[in-house]
């Protein structure tokens, strides 16, 4: 009986001391904490982001007329930032954002003409994937693909 009880206090001081060497690793792990974007035109792209799709911005340290951060997410930024931009727009490298239903999304898109396609290009049409998710793809004014998709 007292070898059982030792060997289980023995296997819980294994555990706790795995765990907390778990939770020591985890304390220094990466976090995804923004994405910044080079835009030819910071009005214009302010514009996009902030009254098409929406995005609060966020102060920033800078105040130079150059940088613009927006909420992305919970502690999730973009930041937006006025230079020399080379952009290949391709599908395949695109932001892609998350909302409950894209009825309404797609519905202010056409009141701002604001166009969008489906995945193969077809305008006004959402890609409704295999596990049932729909999904819109448009471009920024600098030609940044973005996907806006109802994954839940």
């Amino acid at each position: 009986m007292k070898r059982a009880l030792l060997s289980l206090l023995m296997l819980s001081l294994v555990g706790l001391q795995f765990a907390c060497a778990q939770s020591a690793q985890s304390k220094n792990a990466l976090t995804f904490n923004h994405a910044a974007l080079c835009v030819r035109d910071l009005a214009a792209s302010n514009s996009f982001y902030k009254n098409v799709l929406e995005l609060q911005e966020t102060p920033n340290p800078f105040n130079d007329g150059r940088h613009t951060w927006l909420k992305i997410g919970p502690g999730l930024q973009m930041h937006i930032i006025q230079g020399t931009c080379v952009v290949t727009p391709e599908k395949n490298v695109h932001l892609c954002f998350s909302v409950a239903s894209l009825q309404p999304l797609t519905t202010r898109l056409e009141k701002l003409n604001v166009r969008y396609t489906n995945l193969k290009g077809d305008a006004q049409e959402p890609t409704v994937r295999v596990d049932g998710v729909k999904q819109i793809y448009l471009q920024d004014p600098d030609g940044y693909w973005i996907e806006i998709n109802d994954a839940k």
